[in-house]
C-alpha cells in the first residue's frame, strides 16, 4: 500500500502521455504500489492510426499479455500490456469508457487521455467475451469508486470547516487525508494552541507537516524534469511524423508516376498482342498454301505416272508395229493412233511444263514467303525480349516497393 503524499504522480498528472516511460516504470512498480492483476488474457494490439483516424496500426508483432489491474491505493482499474520493455497500452478505465465488439474475435475502446482507439484481437469468441465482460466489470467498479470518491471529497470539504477552529492534532489528520500542503498561516495558527496542546502534539505534527511538505516539493520537482523530457520527446515524435508524412507524400506521387507507366505498357501489350494475332493468321494462310502445294505435287505424280505408263504402250505399239510386217493394213490405223497419242502426249507435256512451271513459281512464293517469316519471326523475338525485359524489370520495383 502507498501512503498519501508519497505515490508518483499519474501521468495524466504530470501532463505526460500515457504508455510512455513513466508508463513503463509505473507497470514495472504495479505490485510495490498495490496494483494486483485481477484479469489475464493474451490478444493482439492494435492503435487507430492519428492521421487517417480510420485504418489500424498493429502495436505489437505478435500476441501479448493484456492484464486488468487494481490499484488499491488509489482504488482505480487499468489495463496494462507490455511488449518486451516497451509498454504499448497504460488505460485508465473510467465509468464512461465503452468496449465495443466489432466482430467475433476482434473489439476496441476509446481512452481520451491517451487521445486514440486500442484495438484487440483475440483467439477466439469466446476469449472476446470475457474481456468484455469484464470490461463492463471493472467499469461499474470504477463507476462505483468515482462515486465514492465524489462522497469522500464532501465529507472531507465539510469536516474541514468543522474542524477550523479545532487543537492543530485534528487540523494535521484532515490536512494528511485531503493530500493538500498546509498553508502557512494555517500552521501558525495551529502550532499557537495551548501549552499542553504544544506539549503533546505541536512537535511531531509540525515535524510530519514539514516531512509531507518536503515530499511534496520532491515530487513536483520530478514532475517538472519529466515534463520537460516529454516535451523534448513530443517535439522529435513530431519532427520525426513530419519526415514521415513527406516520404508518405513522394512515395504515393512515385505510385502515380509508375501507375501511369504500368497502364502505358499495358497498352504496348495490348498492341503487341493484336500483331502477334495478324502473325498468327498469316501463318495460317501459309500452312493453307502448303497444303495447296502438296496437293500439286501429288496431281503432278499422278500425271507423272499417268505419262509413264503412255509411254510403255506407245513402246509396245511400236514393237508390234515393227514385229507384224503383214498388219500393214493395221499400221496406219496404228499410226494415226500414235499420232493421236504423239498428239495427247504432246497436250500431256504441255501440261506438265504448265504444271512444273506453276510448282517453280509455287516454291519461289514459297520460299519468299518463308523469308518474309522468318525475318518477321526475328522482329518478333527481340519484341518479345524487350516485353521479358520490361516485366522483370516491373516485378523487380514491385518488390522494392
Amino acid at each position: 500500500m502507498c501512503e498519501v503524499g508519497t505515490r508518483p504522480p499519474l501521468a495524466a498528472e504530470r501532463g505526460e502521455p500515457p504508455g510512455g516511460a513513466a508508463a513503463a516504470a509505473a507497470a514495472e512498480r504495479c505490485r510495490d504500489m498495490g496494483e494486483q492483476p485481477i484479469f489475464t488474457t493474451r490478444a493482439h494490439v492494435f492503435q487507430i492510426d492519428p492521421s487517417t483516424k480510420k485504418n489500424w496500426v498493429p502495436a505489437s508483432k505478435q500476441a501479448v499479455t493484456v492484464s486488468y489491474f487494481y490499484d488499491s491505493t488509489r482504488n482505480s482499474y487499468r489495463i496494462i500490456s507490455v511488449d518486451g520493455a516497451k509498454v504499448i497500452i497504460n488505460s485508465t478505465i473510467t465509468p464512461n469508457m465503452t468496449f465495443t465488439k466489432t466482430s467475433q474475435k476482434f473489439g476496441q475502446w476509446a481512452d481520451s487521455r491517451a487521445n486514440t482507439v486500442f484495438g484487440l484481437g483475440f483467439p477466439s469468441e469466446q476469449q472476446l467475451t470475457k474481456f468484455a465482460e469484464k470490461f463492463q466489470e471493472v467499469k461499474e467498479a470504477a463507476k462505483l469508486a468515482r462515486d465514492r470518491s465524489q462522497e469522500k471529497i464532501e465529507t472531507s470539504s465539510n469536516h474541514s470547516q468543522e474542524v477550523q477552529e479545532t487543537p492543530s492534532v485534528g487540523l494535521c489528520v484532515v490536512l494528511q487525508e485531503s493530500g493538500r500542503e498546509t498553508p502557512s498561516s494555517t500552521r501558525a495558527s495551529s502550532v499557537n494552541g495551548t501549552d499542553d496542546e504544544k506539549a503533546s502534539h505541536g512537535g511531531p505534527a509540525e515535524a510530519h507537516l514539514k516531512s509531507e511538505n518536503d515530499k511534496l516539493k520532491f515530487a513536483l520537482a520530478q514532475s517538472s524534469s519529466n515534463v520537460k523530457k516529454w516535451e523534448t520527446e513530443l517535439q522529435s515524435l513530431r519532427e520525426s511524423n513530419a519526415r514521415l508524412s513527406t516520404a508518405l507524400q513522394e512515395s504515393a506521387a512515385s505510385i502515380e508516376h509508375w501507375k501511369k507507366q504500368f497502364s502505358a505498357c499495358k497498352e504496348e501489350n495490348d498492341q503487341l498482342r493484336g500483331k502477334i494475332e495478324e502473325l498468327e493468321e498469316q501463318c495460317n494462310e501459309v500452312n493453307k498454301e502448303k497444303e495447296r502445294n502438296a496437293q500439286l505435287s501429288r496431281r503432278l505424280q499422278e500425271l507423272e505416272t499417268e505419262l509413264q505408263d503412255k509411254e510403255l504402250e506407245l513402246e509396245e505399239l511400236r514393237k508390234q508395229g515393227e514385229i507384224i510386217p503383214e498388219l500393214m493394213s493395221e499400221c496406219e490405223s496404228v499410226s494415226e493412233q500414235l499420232q493421236a497419242a504423239e498428239k495427247k502426249n504432246k497436250d500431256l507435256e504441255e501440261k506438265v511444263r504448265t504444271l512444273r512451271t506453276e510448282v517453280e513459281e509455287n516454291k519461289h512464293r514459297q520460299t519468299n514467303l518463308k523469308t518474309e517469316l522468318k525475318n518477321f519471326l526475328d522482329v518478333l523475338d527481340g519484341k518479345i525480349d524487350e516485353l521479358h525485359d520490361f516485366r522483370q524489370g516491373l516485378s523487380k520495383l514491385g518488390v522494392d516497393n
